[in-house]
């Protein structure tokens, strides 16, 4: 019997073999694919070309978020690439027999958002879906990552992938967060550290009592910006605060089955002495408000810091940066506080869940935004909407001159109808702040919802922990 002390990434991943190719990949079985409108028609005309039907149909989620609009969703989509791709969906759903939760459908919504909040993301399982941000199912002890269209249909047809076994990193953060200080802060900060290429090639454990104190949602934003290092995923070891996250969810195991789960749940941990092929070690208490500065989410500074100079650029980077601040307008040596701000959105897959809602209502409430700032909150999904309006956090965020919209990937990836213009500036709560990223020429920053709703309030860049009583 072996004693080697195993990751919680080699328990799933072995669990998950079918076969291994001597010196080749493994094939892996896939507990569940998310499909969504943008990468899925190409694969199911795959499908149909070679006359297959969907394998296991049962084990595919279907929703429409990247082209939905965010305003007026009971109204034909006016952009006609959107419609079609959102009609494409449908259409094949019910041709395949794969449920769809489409528009108008009480639990649509972004694909990351929805697959935890129906309780269908459990721990030891392995998912994928046509979507680099994948890897927010990690934040349940889970293997979850993006494929491409060829790998979708591959899945489809057999609930299996060709996968090479990734090499292991550990991101440890320990200590308590200080004031106005959130997940999507770490995670930016970690980007800062070890750059936008710094884990390519590995899957990322994070780890350590920070982690460990954060609640699922804050662990989701966490796992969601694993795929900006370069890593191939991430993930958190399940714990008590998952186990009570699922529980009761409508697709989450009931009785019996429950109690036989969690069994097998509570083995999903890194074992003392498990080996990483790297590993790196961070303090909370070194983490203040970060956001970026660059055209990627490794070019991030914290909000009293200046942006860098030239000399504290390595020189291979140069070029690079040079490009980066032309883009963004920015020069080198300046501070980024106090930086005027045009447009805020408040939302994607890696920030609008109801704990970002609530965050955000909590911090406004009372206050109004500043003139000449466009403010969008787009809720993750109808859950999410729903429950906002429930507790009232509609009425609050219109109050401060905000306005709550419908669920979709919105102003994340400029691919529907909310573009911010050429030249504005955005501060973001989404996960990637690319060249054109959220609309031709737009100049993204990225930050957490609370620094995002300070930026608001006041019309620029703000250290939020000055305006929180």
């Amino acid at each position: 019997m072996s004693t080697e002390k195993k990751t919680l990434f080699d328990k799933i991943w072995e669990k998950h073999i079918v076969k291994n190719i001597p010196d080749g990949p493994s094939v892996l079985y896939i507990d569940t694919q998310f499909i969504h409108e943008v990468t899925s028609p190409q694969a199911f005309k795959g499908l149909e070309k070679r006359g297959l039907p969907v394998f296991r149909p049962k084990q595919i989620v279907a929703t429409a978020d990247h082209n939905v609009p965010t305003l007026h969703q009971e109204l034909p989509i006016k952009e006609e690439l959107s419609r079609i791709q959102v009609a494409t969906l449908e259409e094949n759903c019910k041709k395949f027999g794969v449920e769809l939760y489409g528009l108008g459908n009480p639990f649509q919504g972004i694909v990351h958002v929805i697959g935890p909040e129906l309780g269908v993301t459990q721990p030891g399982c392995t998912y994928v879906c046509g979507d680099s941000h994948t890897s927010t199912h990690g934040a349940f002890g889970s293997i979850a990552f993006g494929i491409g269209t060829s790998e979708v249909e591959m899945v489809m047809a057999t609930q299996c992938l060709m996968q090479s076994r990734p090499k292991l990193m550990r991101i440890n953060v320990d200590g308590e967060l200080k004031k106005g200080v959130v997940s999507k802060d770490i995670v930016l900060y970690i980007l800062s550290q070890i750059s936008a290429s710094g884990a390519t090639g590995y899957f990322i454990e994070f780890a350590g009592s920070t982690i460990r104190s954060l609640s699922m949602e804050a662990r989701m934003t966490i796992c969601n910006m694993s795929i900006e290092m370069g890593a191939r995923g991430g993930m958190i070891a399940p714990d008590q605060t998952t186990f009570d996250y699922i529980k009761g969810r409508e697709f989450a195991p009931k009785g019996e089955e429950w109690d036989k789960k969690l069994a097998y749940w509570q083995t999903l941990y890194s074992e003392e002495g498990a080996q990483f092929d790297i590993e790196y070690n961070y303090k909370a208490e070194d983490i203040e408000p970060w956001i970026t500065y660059g055209t990627n989410p490794g070019m991030g500074i914290g909000v009293t810091s200046h942006v860098p100079k030239l000399e504290e650029i390595p020189t291979e980077d140069h070029v690079n940066f040079e490009k980066s601040l032309n883009y963004m307008g920015l020069i080198p040596g300046e501070n980024i506080k106090d930086h005027k701000v045009d447009y805020v959105f408040i939302g994607s897959c890696t920030n609008s869940r109801i704990e970002d809602l609530r965050m955000v209502a909590d911090f406004v409430k009372g206050k109004k935004k500043a003139d000449g700032v466009t403010v969008w909150i787009v809720p993750g999904s109808k859950q999410v909407e729903a429950q906002a309006k429930k507790e009232g956090i509609d009425k609050i965020l219109e109050e401060a001159g905000f306005m709550l919209r419908q669920p979709g990937c919105s102003a994340c990836l400029g691919m529907n109808e909310d573009k911010i213009p050429a030249g504005k500036y955005c501060v973001s709560t989404s996960n990637r702040n690319f060249e054109g990223r959220q609309g031709p020429n737009a100049r993204t920053m990225l930050a957490s919802p609370l620094t995002a709703a300070a930026a608001a309030i006041t019309g620029k860049i703000t250290d939020v922990r000055e305006l929180l009583n």
